[in-house]
């Protein structure tokens, strides 16, 4: 087995998940490394996010510094939520059947869509779709936009935060860009590529 070692923000991070939350020193004492270097990754992890710091009262002397994870923090540790909604879509599939399994995907992409909505009130066609770019990168899915000329735009997705659904239920693929044509108000969207298809990126061409 390839063992990957590991830098000390990672298992300061590791350390953090299993201990809950820990002190300079008793974080010293696990890395030995100085009390000087510990700080410095604390307060650059601190800084980004990823850990806390709270006091914790002594009977005497200072308050002693406790360092724990945040949100962030906890959300950097490999998790399988895909894995688990495939399988459980793969059982609503064998219970109820592949119609009931499209009714649910047809029910998130109204979902969505009011959702954007919401947020697509811009005065151009340009700008609207600006915003989708904004909101799929919220989502994670590292899009960017090329203008093709003044009412066509090339959007291209790097990255697919469902790809292990969209590989399983294509449905998955075709309601997202129904998605975006409703949110448009054009019909005029075009899927090229697609990572389900074996594609390096998912590309759409987006007409006014």
């Amino acid at each position: 087995m390839i063992k990957t070692k590991k830098n000390t923000r990672d298992i300061i991070l590791d350390l953090l998940k299993k201990e809950v939350s820990l002190t300079v020193n008793q974080l010293t004492s696990h890395l030995n490394i100085t009390h000087m270097a510990v700080r410095k990754h604390l307060d650059l992890l601190e800084k980004e996010g990823f850990i806390t710091s709270s006091e914790m009262k002594q009977p005497m002397g200072r308050p002693l510094q406790l360092y724990s994870l945040t949100d962030k923090g906890e959300q950097s540790f490999p998790r399988n939520y895909e894995g688990l909604t495939v399988e459980f879509l793969n059982d609503i599939k064998d219970m109820y059947g592949e119609d009931t399994v499209s009714l649910l995907f047809k029910k998130r992409e109204e979902r969505l869509t009011e959702e954007y909505k919401r947020r697509l009130n811009q005065p151009s066609f340009q700008e609207n779709v600006t915003e989708i770019v904004n909101i799929q990168n919220e989502k994670g899915y590292m899009a960017q936009l090329h203008q093709l000329n003044e009412n066509s735009f090339e959007l291209v997705e790097y990255n697919c935060p469902i790809f292990s659904v969209a590989k399983d239920f294509k449905v998955a693929c075709k309601c997202e860009t129904n998605l975006f044509k409703t949110v448009l108000n054009t019909d005029h969207v075009q899927r090229i590529n697609c990572k389900t298809d074996g594609d390096d990126h998912c590309r759409f061409i987006i007409n006014q």
